[in-house]
């Protein structure tokens, strides 16, 4: 009898264990911590960049400090170039990724990632004089891109596909390293956002770029991503970002930084 007492004592002790780690909730250490640890590429304007006096702003910066916000809590942005937004999350070093990340399936082997916040097009952003107006006119060409973003592996993939021996492929580790390689012809192309695009133009120290026609690549549509076993953050992202839209605040950052109508984050059929 004293050796079942034992067992059922032991049971009960080991299951209330159990429940309180299953109760455990990522979410939950955010908010007693007093502050979001947000991991955000900050080469990546309008979405992430510094100001002149270093400070971080764009579109993903004043997500998280939405987020942070409704949570009552400080936001902490932690600068993290595109390679290392994942490496970032799992080792702890970050509590989310707010960093225009597409949500692949690959990743999402890794990660836990929410339903789509933003979603960019693609555009070809050439050197003037290298005979390319147009995406095909890319074979053949030194191209290149950031590593680890969606469109530098879709380009890197065409790249192979081509299978043309002038052709090749460069990864570079951030986005100003890869335009400043096309700028300074170490490449003759590239595909980025239409966001960057617009940027890059804008800014007027690349005389020598220009934007010459859309990649053919379906919309990249990109998530907030947290540890993969943390589901109670996720559906807390998930609401945020449906409160995001619904509230009008999803078009108001758009238009602040991107300008005009902000693409559409539903897919038929899909996301509602």
């Amino acid at each position: 009898m004293k050796t079942q007492a034992t067992v059922v004592a032991l049971a009960t002790l080991l299951s209330a264990c159990f429940m309180g780690t299953a109760q455990a909730d990522k979410l939950d250490s955010i908010i007693e911590s007093g502050k979001l640890r947000c991991a955000v590429t900050l080469d990546f304007p309008p979405m992430g960049s510094r100001d002149e006096n270093n400070k971080p702003i764009g579109f993903d910066v004043d997500y998280c400090n939405d987020l942070a916000k409704i949570l009552g809590v400080t936001a902490e942005i932690v600068d993290t170039p595109f390679a290392d937004r994942i490496p970032a999350l799992v080792s702890g070093r970050a509590d989310i990724i707010v960093a225009s990340t597409s949500d692949t399936l690959e990743r999402a082997k890794t990660v836990g990632m929410s339903i789509p916040y933003f979603a960019f097009q693609m555009k070809v952003v050439a050197h003037k004089g290298k005979g390319i107006t147009k995406y095909e006119d890319l074979k053949g060409k030194p191209v290149g891109n950031t590593s680890s973003t969606f469109e530098a592996l879709a380009l890197e993939k065409d790249v192979k596909a081509w299978n043309d021996p002038n052709g090749s492929f460069r990864a570079y580790q951030t986005q100003n390293d890869t335009i400043q390689a096309v700028a300074q012809g170490h490449i003759d192309a590239t595909v980025i956002t239409n966001t960057v695009s617009a940027a890059v133009i804008k800014t007027g120290k690349y005389p020598d770029l220009e934007v010459v026609g859309n990649a053919p690549y379906v919309i990249d549509y990109v998530a907030l991503a947290a540890k993969r076993s943390e589901y109670g953050l996720i559906n807390y992202l998930n609401l945020f970002i449906n409160q995001q839209v619904r509230t009008g605040r999803y078009a108001e950052l758009y238009q602040k930084w991107v300008g005009g109508e902000p693409v559409n984050l539903t897919v038929p059929g899909i996301y509602r």
